[in-house]
């Protein structure tokens, strides 16, 4: 574990479809207020990000309600419209990436940063972490597997 330091700026990305995949995974819920609790005692939390994607044709999504807590919360909520479409086997599917809108974001804030926090388990964020970390900022890859706990992050 990389050790947190008090007057450190810190940001939380949030991936959330991965990590509510894995919780789902694991049979847990994630208690997101203990979560930036636990950031805010390590350093200065600045913010904490939650990126996700929703159908805009659905009367009632089963996010909305986390989405609308998150907000309320203070988590910063970065989303955008899914798309829907039918695969070649005729499955309905639906595709909402927000890779490339939180790696903009960790992009851009690093410069007023000390240490980013990921929660995603895609290892497609690699590069991003290695440029993150070329540029002086700590980064700390949150994945949750049975035995992980806040503190490994």
């Amino acid at each position: 574990m990389t050790d947190f330091y008090s007057e450190e700026r810190i940001v939380l990305f949030i991936d959330g479809p991965n990590l509510h995949a894995s919780a789902k995974g694991l049979g847990f819920d994630i208690d997101y207020k203990q979560l930036k609790a636990t950031f805010a005692k390590k350093g200065r939390l600045i913010r904490a990000m939650y990126y996700t994607a929703l159908l805009e044709d659905q009367e009632y999504s089963p996010l909305r309600p986390l989405i609308d807590w998150l907000d309320y919360n203070g988590f910063t909520m970065v989303t955008k419209p899914a798309k829907e479409f039918t695969d070649s086997m005729g499955r309905r599917r639906v595709k909402g990436n927000m890779d490339i809108d939180l790696a903009i974001d960790v992009l851009e804030m690093s410069d007023n940063l000390d240490h980013v926090v990921l929660f995603s388990g895609d290892g497609d964020f690699r590069p991003l972490v290695e440029a993150v970390q070329r540029k002086g900022v700590r980064v700390n890859g949150c994945e949750f597997h049975e035995d992980t706990a806040l503190d490994d992050c």
